[in-house]
Formats: structure tokens, sequence, C-alpha cells
């Protein structure tokens, strides 16, 4: 999918660029396989705000996504590209043989008319599901489940892939997007192919009405507040965070800080982590 200018009739508009939505070929979403989805602005049960800077944005339906792929052995065409609001990739509308629609996330190369299969007799091409142990080294995936049965995880965002290393005893070695090289079950599934709209992280927003569209408010720098309000703010002038390290407005450290557990049980099937060094 490509990228579109705009002329610039105004200032906002001269760098703001979007998607020319050339993979698009389905403009309307499948009514039975959609659910609305309520807004609560970052507010919880008791009407406070636990996650900031949410609110507002256009109204959305949610899309069900076909995570599982479990009707096996069961030929679906294509029948069409839509754009999901809800996710950076775009999805694919399949109909089963024997009637039955799904959405399912759309790799790079599937259109109209092609046809997918799940299941562990399913032949290695672009939009089939199969089990790990079934798919050759080397093989380009996304949509990869974790735990068997429970649906794919991992790599499900637009333009991602990962890529199946090796294969030994119990497990197949993946090399994920962000460089980790992870240890899943091979009885697991993942579906072949790299995800589609690979051009969606070069779209430049342009004004800031464009992310109040998305849902997203604005976000205020702690160093401009008062002291009362966040760690960073007083002082005269630009003033020095004052602290070892940046902090939320709750003081607690912020920016670098490692938040995985030392001693999570899945840490011995990361052979290598996403920065390089091998998990202790």
């Amino acid at each position: 999918m490509g990228i579109k200018t705009y002329n610039p009739y105004t200032p906002s508009r001269r760098n703001m660029t979007g998607s020319d939505f050339s993979e698009i070929t389905k403009t309307t979403p499948e009514k039975s396989l959609t659910t609305s989805l309520k807004k609560n602005a970052g507010r919880n049960n008791q009407g406070k705000i636990t996650v900031r800077h949410q609110g507002g944005g256009n109204r959305r339906k949610y899309r069900l996504i076909d995570f599982k792929r479990r009707k096996d052995d069961v030929p679906a065409k294509v029948i069409g590209i839509e754009y999901d609001p809800n996710r950076t990739a775009n999805i694919a509308l399949i109909c089963y043989a024997d009637g039955e629609k799904a959405y399912i996330l759309a790799p790079e190369g599937l259109t109209d008319g092609m046809t997918v299969m799940n299941g562990a007799n399913a032949e290695i091409r672009v939009g089939n599901c199969l089990p790990l142990e079934n798919i050759p080294v080397g093989t380009m995936i996304h949509n990869i489940e974790m735990y068997p049965g429970k649906g794919g995880q991992l790599v499900r965002s637009a333009g991602n892939a990962a890529q199946l290393m090796a294969k030994e005893g119990k497990y197949a070695t993946l090399r994920l997007p962000s460089g980790e090289m992870r240890m899943i079950p091979l009885n697991c599934r993942a579906t072949i192919g790299v995800i589609g709209n690979g051009d969606h992280n070069l779209v430049k927003i342009g004004k800031a009405g464009r992310k109040r569209h998305m849902g997203i408010r604005p976000t205020v720098r702690g160093s401009v507040m008062n002291p009362n309000d966040h760690p960073h703010g007083g002082g005269e002038g630009k003033a020095p965070v004052g602290r070892p390290g940046p902090c939320t407005p709750w003081g607690k450290p912020a920016l670098g800080l490692k938040t995985r557990k030392k001693h999570k049980s899945s840490n011995k099937l990361i052979v290598r982590r996403r920065d390089g060094k091998a998990i202790k």
C-alpha cells in the first residue's frame, strides 16, 4: 500500500501524508462480524482516570477477527480486503466452503478470489495457517500462538513478520520483529506470510486534530507543570528534572525502567533478548 500527499492549502496539510488504501477492495464491513465498542475515556468503574490521554475520537465498530484459525481442511475464498480502524493491519473477509464467514489478518499478496486453508494438511502458501511443526525452516510467518489453541498473540501489526529459524525437540525457535529469539511449542499455529499495509509507519499525522480523531488527547510535559502537579515541575526557566532519573506524575521511575519480572516462568523460552543479550 502506498503513501499519498496532499496539496498544501493549509500549513498542517503541507507535511501531512496518508495511506492510498490501494489494497482495500471492500469498503463496508460484514455486519454479522462487527460489534459495538464502548468508550470509557481511560476511566474505571469509579469514574477515575486510570489511563491518561484517552477520550473522544471517531465512533468505531469492532471487527471480530479469527485469530485461532481452527476450522481445519475447509477451503475458504477471500471475498475482500477491508480497512480496520482498530488495528494497523488490514483485514480480509473469507468465506468457507460451508458458507461460514470470518475475518483474518490480511498478509501481503493476498487478493480477492484467492483460497486459504487451515490445518496441518494446508499448503505452504500466503494466508494459510499451520502448526509450526509443518512449516519449513526459514519461512516468514505472523499471527503466532504462544499456547496451543489460545489463538495468535505474536506478530499482528502492519508490515511485521517473524522468521522460523530452527526446530528442535518440542520447540521451534523464532526470530521476532524486535530481534528477540524465542522458543514456541511446535504444536502452536502460525500463518504464512508478511502482514500487509507495510507503509503504515511512514504516515505523517500532520495536525493535532487528527490525533483527536483517533481518541488520543493531548500530553503535557511534566517539566512545564507546577511542583504540586509533577515531580519534574517548578524551577525558574527551563529547569532540569532534579532527580536521579525521570519519574511519572506519581514519583515512580519512568523511561527505561525494566518492568519484566526477573523470575518469570517464560524466561527459559527466550534464547536472546531484543537488546542482544542472552537471558541468564
